[in-house]
């Protein structure tokens, strides 16, 4: 079995982003015929624990559940012109190439694609310093096609799924 994890910056909990993420994660899945033990961390359910000075249950946990996964899917919103805060807050506590063995797969909700490709780039670099394959295309959605994703992220798994398989043969 694969381990997916699902990790969801959007400020909300349970966002449209979080549904669209984990779609992602189950049509990835579903077109590398990989069978998918998916978890999902929600870092605004986290809160303020996030900055806590010591690290606590919940975001030890979290921490423990993305460095075991196999497959990570990150998703973002475009916030400033780049991933949100939460995200980095949160990925600062793991340690240098504290992503090692995991394939990432970035995903941003963007609100206009012009803008777009630059939050792709970011989040691309961020996973890679932390030791992560990261999978090509990374996967960018509009404020509509966040809230209606099934056929973009569809179209996108089916390009993405053979490079993630090839990914997971060297992995393992």
């Amino acid at each position: 079995m694969t381990r997916f994890t699902v990790l969801v910056a959007a400020p909300q909990t349970r966002s449209a982003l979080r549904a669209a993420a984990v779609h992602t994660a189950d049509a990835i899945a579903a077109h590398t015929g990989l069978a998918a033990d998916i978890d999902t961390i929600d870092l605004a359910e986290l809160g303020p624990e996030l900055l806590a000075e010591e690290v606590t249950d919940g975001v030890a946990d979290a921490l423990a559940t993305i460095a075991a996964t196999d497959v990570l899917v990150v998703a973002t919103p475009q916030v400033h012109g780049s991933y949100a805060g939460l995200l980095k807050v949160f990925l600062d506590r793991l340690p240098e190439l504290g992503l090692a063995h995991v394939i990432a797969l970035p995903l941003a909700a963007v609100e206009d694609l012009r803008n777009g490709y630059n939050i792709e780039s970011d989040l691309r670099v961020l996973l890679s310093d932390l030791g992560a394959w990261v999978a090509e295309p990374g996967l960018v959605l509009t404020g509509t096609e966040v809230t209606e994703p099934l056929s973009v992220i569809d179209a996108w798994a089916e390009v993405t799924a053979p490079a993630l398989l090839q990914a997971l043969s060297v992995a393992v």
